[in-house]
């Protein structure tokens, strides 16, 4: 990508990303993801129906007459955006490919963790690790993240979301935020490991798709090329059974991590590229506060 055209995109997504973080995403961001629990505040007199549990027996004993401890929400939290560069990303029929809607989405998850003074920070996966950026905060840092996004070229051809959840799991020894940006075309058992990390952690998830993903036109004859394993193959779009069998497939990826995720209790949405998400994002935060 030209560095001009790279820049370009770059300063239309911070554009729309700020105005959404700032005016429409703000207090829906605060009640949806939680802080790292409670922290202590400070010491008042003890008052009729407040817990006798909280109370500190140390200022009571020195003053003779009770008080307690008072606790805080600690509001500080971090975001972890689990970002899938897998080859299948750059499929595109509509106005954008998978990864630039995933851009777009990261770029507001980021300004929206920044503007609440929390940190963001990313994982970029294949069917490996590719590229990990510790959370901070600041516009600086989040420019950085949509730059890697935009331009990163992945070692790695296919998808291993089981991989990418083990090493944030490994990087991020106090509870966060971790929010899944995928398509899910994933081969890897990564249902076992969504259960151990989501014990732990706060996991949200985004299934972003392109609408000729889940339904094959019926346009003839096709040169099709598996994005991930790079096959080759003539198919036939004008029969049925080849529809329906294509159709069956996407089917089948769905409902797979549909179970998984719901099994597990993470809050999640699906994303075609022909859509607006923020309809879907404001969805996905509204539930999450449930």
């Amino acid at each position: 990508m030209e560095t001009q055209d790279l820049l370009s995109k770059i300063r239309r997504i911070e554009i729309k990303s700020k105005r959404l973080s700032q005016n429409i995403f703000s207090g829906e961001y605060r009640s949806a993801f939680k802080g790292r629990g409670m922290s202590f505040s400070e010491v008042r007199e003890y008052q009729l129906g407040d817990d006798v549990r909280d109370i500190d027996w140390n200022v009571t004993a020195r003053y003779a007459r009770p008080y307690i401890k008072v606790y805080e929400e600690e509001r500080e939290l971090t975001m972890m955006l689990l970002v899938d560069v897998s080859e299948s990303g750059l499929f595109g029929t509509v106005e954008r490919t998978k990864r630039q809607l995933i851009a777009e989405v990261a770029g507001t998850l980021a300004f929206s963790t920044i503007t609440n003074n929390d940190k963001v920070g990313v994982i970029f996966f294949s069917d490996r690790v590719e590229k990990y950026i510790p959370p901070s905060k600041g516009r600086k840092h989040v420019l950085h993240i949509l730059t890697e996004i935009l331009r990163l070229e992945p070692k790695g051809k296919g998808t291993n979301l089981s991989q990418a959840l083990i090493f944030a799991n490994n990087v991020q020894k106090k509870q966060c935020t971790l929010f899944i940006l995928s398509d899910f075309i994933d081969e890897s058992e990564y249902e076992s490991t969504l259960n151990v990390v989501s014990r732990k952690h706060q996991v949200l998830a985004m299934q972003v798709f392109d609408p000729k993903e889940a339904e094959l036109p019926n346009v003839g004859l096709l040169r099709v090329q598996d994005a991930e394993s790079g096959e080759i193959a003539m198919v036939d779009s004008s029969s049925e059974r080849i529809r329906q069998m294509y159709r069956s497939y996407w089917e089948r990826i769905t409902a797979r991590m549909r179970e998984a995720l719901t099994k597990y209790d993470i809050t999640f949405t699906s994303m075609p590229t022909n859509q607006d998400y923020v309809p879907a994002l404001q969805r996905l935060f509204n539930k999450s506060n449930r």
